[in-house]
């Protein structure tokens, strides 16, 4: 699903009417996949396949309600898609990286460059003369 879309069901909360009803408003031909923009009618985004469901932007929904129905005033509320696994891999990682640089953040003071704690450590581990 492409983000920030909605399908028939939000569609329908946000015009409180009939799934019925937003069908018979959507701007759909049976012959033709895509139809051109149709002022009259609610346009979904464009579909690659038949099967595709039904998707419309927030503001066509807005721009429908206002012009056609004459809705004074109508909400279109998007709310977050369940987290996929590659949205809770990258919500790992990022966790990850921050926890890295905290502990990056800590080592202020301390030598950053490879050879200089090289040989911090060589002068720390070797015996006294």
């Amino acid at each position: 699903m492409a983000e920030g879309l909605i399908g028939i069901d939000e569609v329908q909360r946000a015009l409180n009417r009939s799934r019925a009803s937003v069908y018979r408003y959507t701007n759909t031909d049976p012959r033709n996949l895509n139809p051109p923009f149709n002022p009259r009618k609610l346009n979904p985004e464009y579909r690659s396949d038949q099967k595709d469901p039904l998707m419309f932007h927030p503001n066509e929904v807005a721009r429908f309600a206002r012009d056609v129905l004459r809705i004074k005033e109508v909400t279109v509320e998007v709310l977050n898609s369940p987290s996929t696994a590659t949205q809770q891999l990258l919500g790992s990682i990022l966790e990850e990286l921050r926890s890295i640089r905290l502990r990056l953040d800590h080592l202020d003071g301390r030598p950053t460059d490879l050879s200089a704690r090289r040989d911090q450590h060589d002068q720390g581990s070797r015996p006294a003369a």
